[in-house]
Protein backbone atom coordinates (compact mmCIF):
# COMPACT_ATOMS: atom_id res chain seq x y z
CA UNK A 1 0.00 0.00 0.00
CA UNK A 2 2.74 2.47 0.77
CA UNK A 3 4.70 1.59 -2.29
CA UNK A 4 1.39 2.57 -4.33
CA UNK A 5 0.90 6.28 -2.64
CA UNK A 6 4.77 6.59 -3.28
CA UNK A 7 4.60 5.51 -7.01
CA UNK A 8 1.09 8.18 -7.15
CA UNK A 9 3.06 10.64 -5.95
CA UNK A 10 5.73 10.63 -7.91
CA UNK A 11 4.41 10.98 -11.05
CA UNK A 12 2.30 13.73 -9.65
CA UNK A 13 5.89 15.50 -9.12
CA UNK A 14 6.39 14.23 -12.54
CA UNK A 15 3.24 15.39 -14.20
CA UNK A 16 3.93 19.31 -12.25
CA UNK A 17 7.32 19.36 -13.43
CA UNK A 18 6.41 19.08 -17.14
CA UNK A 19 3.15 20.93 -17.55
CA UNK A 20 3.63 23.31 -14.35
CA UNK A 21 5.80 25.88 -16.62
CA UNK A 22 3.55 25.75 -20.04
CA UNK A 23 0.13 26.51 -17.39
CA UNK A 24 2.31 29.76 -16.12
CA UNK A 25 2.77 30.84 -19.25
CA UNK A 26 -0.98 30.39 -20.92
CA UNK A 27 -2.02 32.18 -18.02
CA UNK A 28 0.79 35.17 -19.09
CA UNK A 29 -0.47 35.02 -22.50
CA UNK A 30 -4.24 35.35 -21.46
CA UNK A 31 -5.64 37.17 -24.11
CA UNK A 32 -8.24 38.39 -22.18
CA UNK A 33 -5.70 40.98 -20.46
CA UNK A 34 -5.30 44.27 -22.37
CA UNK A 35 -1.88 44.70 -24.16
CA UNK A 36 -0.31 48.41 -24.00
CA UNK A 37 1.71 49.11 -27.24
CA UNK A 38 3.46 52.37 -28.57
CA UNK A 39 0.59 54.62 -30.28
CA UNK A 40 3.16 55.75 -33.42
CA UNK A 41 1.43 58.59 -35.55
CA UNK A 42 3.32 58.30 -39.07
CA UNK A 43 4.44 62.03 -40.42
CA UNK A 44 4.06 62.93 -44.21
CA UNK A 45 6.33 65.14 -45.89
CA UNK A 46 5.54 66.74 -48.86
CA UNK A 47 8.64 67.41 -51.16
CA UNK A 48 7.57 69.82 -52.76
CA UNK A 49 6.48 72.14 -50.33
CA UNK A 50 10.21 72.30 -48.94
CA UNK A 51 11.64 75.68 -49.48
CA UNK A 52 14.43 75.67 -52.33
CA UNK A 53 14.95 79.72 -52.60
CA UNK A 54 18.39 80.43 -53.05
CA UNK A 55 18.20 83.51 -54.60
CA UNK A 56 16.97 87.25 -52.51
CA UNK A 57 16.67 90.41 -53.91
CA UNK A 58 15.67 93.61 -52.25
CA UNK A 59 15.70 97.17 -52.09
CA UNK A 60 16.89 99.21 -49.05
CA UNK A 61 16.34 103.32 -47.58
CA UNK A 62 19.11 104.86 -45.15
CA UNK A 63 21.40 107.00 -44.26
CA UNK A 64 24.91 107.50 -45.94
CA UNK A 65 27.49 109.37 -43.89
CA UNK A 66 30.17 110.69 -46.34
CA UNK A 67 33.04 111.49 -44.05
CA UNK A 68 33.45 115.55 -44.08
CA UNK A 69 30.51 115.74 -46.66
CA UNK A 70 27.56 115.14 -44.09
CA UNK A 71 24.68 112.36 -44.13
CA UNK A 72 22.18 112.14 -46.61
CA UNK A 73 19.78 109.33 -48.05
CA UNK A 74 20.71 106.78 -49.94
CA UNK A 75 18.78 104.16 -51.77
CA UNK A 76 19.98 100.83 -53.32
CA UNK A 77 19.37 97.37 -54.76
CA UNK A 78 21.14 93.73 -53.75
CA UNK A 79 21.17 90.68 -55.05
CA UNK A 80 22.34 87.73 -53.19
CA UNK A 81 23.00 84.01 -54.05
CA UNK A 82 22.69 82.01 -50.63
CA UNK A 83 24.86 78.81 -50.94
CA UNK A 84 24.15 77.01 -48.44
CA UNK A 85 22.76 77.65 -44.37
CA UNK A 86 25.93 79.32 -43.08
CA UNK A 87 27.51 81.41 -46.26
CA UNK A 88 26.00 83.75 -49.10
CA UNK A 89 27.63 86.12 -51.87
CA UNK A 90 25.96 89.39 -52.25
CA UNK A 91 26.06 92.49 -54.45
CA UNK A 92 24.70 95.41 -53.68
CA UNK A 93 24.27 99.30 -55.70
CA UNK A 94 23.75 102.21 -53.95
CA UNK A 95 23.21 106.33 -54.75
CA UNK A 96 23.19 109.46 -52.44
CA UNK A 97 24.56 113.11 -52.23
CA UNK A 98 27.41 114.57 -50.77
CA UNK A 99 26.86 117.68 -48.28
CA UNK A 100 28.90 120.76 -48.52
CA UNK A 101 32.01 120.33 -45.99
CA UNK A 102 32.25 122.68 -42.79
CA UNK A 103 35.19 124.69 -44.25
CA UNK A 104 32.33 125.17 -47.15
CA UNK A 105 29.65 126.43 -44.86
CA UNK A 106 32.05 128.68 -42.94
CA UNK A 107 34.07 130.23 -45.77
CA UNK A 108 30.63 130.96 -47.78
CA UNK A 109 31.99 131.40 -50.78
CA UNK A 110 34.69 128.77 -51.96
CA UNK A 111 33.15 125.43 -53.36
CA UNK A 112 35.23 122.31 -52.98
CA UNK A 113 32.83 120.64 -55.37
CA UNK A 114 30.28 121.10 -58.22
CA UNK A 115 26.83 120.09 -57.61
CA UNK A 116 27.43 117.37 -60.58
CA UNK A 117 30.75 115.92 -58.18
CA UNK A 118 28.60 115.79 -55.39
CA UNK A 119 26.54 112.58 -56.47
CA UNK A 120 28.16 109.70 -54.60
CA UNK A 121 27.46 105.78 -55.85
CA UNK A 122 29.07 102.57 -55.20
CA UNK A 123 28.90 98.92 -55.78
CA UNK A 124 30.52 96.02 -54.09
CA UNK A 125 30.28 92.00 -54.07
CA UNK A 126 30.83 90.86 -50.43
CA UNK A 127 30.80 87.41 -49.28
CA UNK A 128 28.58 86.88 -45.84
CA UNK A 129 28.34 84.80 -42.84
CA UNK A 130 25.21 84.02 -41.20
CA UNK A 131 25.47 83.23 -37.21
CA UNK A 132 23.24 83.18 -34.13
CA UNK A 133 20.15 81.36 -36.10
CA UNK A 134 16.65 81.89 -33.39
CA UNK A 135 13.56 83.42 -33.57
CA UNK A 136 11.86 86.63 -32.55
CA UNK A 137 8.20 86.34 -30.46
CA UNK A 138 6.04 88.95 -31.61
CA UNK A 139 2.97 87.44 -29.42
CA UNK A 140 2.45 84.04 -27.47
CA UNK A 141 0.99 82.73 -30.99
CA UNK A 142 3.30 84.80 -33.45
CA UNK A 143 6.85 84.23 -34.36
CA UNK A 144 9.56 84.80 -36.89
CA UNK A 145 12.87 83.31 -37.39
CA UNK A 146 15.98 85.69 -37.65
CA UNK A 147 19.67 85.39 -37.85
CA UNK A 148 22.95 87.84 -37.27
CA UNK A 149 24.97 87.87 -40.56
CA UNK A 150 28.90 89.59 -40.98
CA UNK A 151 29.91 90.58 -44.61
CA UNK A 152 33.04 91.59 -45.71
CA UNK A 153 33.44 92.88 -49.96
CA UNK A 154 35.25 94.95 -52.31
CA UNK A 155 34.24 97.36 -55.14
CA UNK A 156 34.04 100.93 -55.80
CA UNK A 157 32.83 104.00 -55.27
CA UNK A 158 32.38 107.08 -57.74
CA UNK A 159 32.93 110.76 -56.20
CA UNK A 160 33.82 114.20 -56.73
CA UNK A 161 34.22 112.69 -60.59
CA UNK A 162 36.83 109.98 -59.19
CA UNK A 163 36.39 106.44 -59.42
CA UNK A 164 38.04 104.69 -55.16
CA UNK A 165 38.69 100.81 -54.78
CA UNK A 166 36.27 100.20 -51.92
CA UNK A 167 36.37 97.77 -48.98
CA UNK A 168 33.53 97.85 -46.90
CA UNK A 169 32.76 95.65 -43.88
CA UNK A 170 28.99 94.79 -42.93
CA UNK A 171 26.54 93.50 -39.97
CA UNK A 172 22.87 93.26 -39.84
CA UNK A 173 19.99 91.63 -38.86
CA UNK A 174 17.38 89.76 -40.81
CA UNK A 175 13.57 88.69 -39.81
CA UNK A 176 11.87 86.28 -42.01
CA UNK A 177 8.23 86.73 -42.20
CA UNK A 178 7.28 84.20 -44.37
CA UNK A 179 9.07 81.53 -46.78
CA UNK A 180 9.55 84.71 -49.33
CA UNK A 181 10.07 87.98 -47.79
CA UNK A 182 12.16 89.17 -45.40
CA UNK A 183 13.09 92.43 -43.19
CA UNK A 184 17.27 93.29 -43.35
CA UNK A 185 18.36 95.70 -40.99
CA UNK A 186 22.32 96.69 -41.63
CA UNK A 187 24.94 98.76 -41.19
CA UNK A 188 28.11 99.16 -43.60
CA UNK A 189 31.06 100.85 -43.67
CA UNK A 190 32.27 101.77 -47.18
CA UNK A 191 36.37 102.41 -46.88
CA UNK A 192 38.43 103.97 -49.50
CA UNK A 193 41.26 106.82 -49.39
CA UNK A 194 40.76 109.93 -51.44
CA UNK A 195 43.01 113.31 -52.04
CA UNK A 196 40.36 115.77 -52.13
CA UNK A 197 41.57 117.98 -49.70
CA UNK A 198 45.72 117.96 -50.81
CA UNK A 199 47.08 114.32 -49.57
CA UNK A 200 45.69 111.33 -49.36
CA UNK A 201 43.16 110.40 -46.48
CA UNK A 202 41.78 107.08 -45.55
CA UNK A 203 38.09 107.55 -45.12
CA UNK A 204 35.14 105.74 -43.26
CA UNK A 205 31.39 105.97 -44.56
CA UNK A 206 29.45 104.49 -42.13
CA UNK A 207 25.79 103.62 -43.22
CA UNK A 208 22.61 102.68 -41.78
CA UNK A 209 19.76 101.25 -43.53
CA UNK A 210 16.29 98.88 -43.48
CA UNK A 211 15.63 96.83 -46.71
CA UNK A 212 12.83 94.53 -47.73
CA UNK A 213 13.83 91.15 -49.76
CA UNK A 214 12.44 88.83 -51.20
CA UNK A 215 13.02 85.32 -52.28
CA UNK A 216 13.31 82.99 -55.39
Amino acid sequence: MASWLQRLFLKALVLTALFGPAVALAQEDDPLEPIVGADIERRHIDEDMLDTENFEVGGYVGVLGIEDFGSNTVLGLSLAYHINEDFFVETIYGSSEAQKTSYELLSGAVELLTDDERDYSYYSLAVGYKVFPGQVFMSRNLAFNTHFYLTAGVGNTEFAANRYATYSLGAGYKIYLTDMFAVDIGMRDHLFSHELFGESRQTNNFEGRIGLSVFF
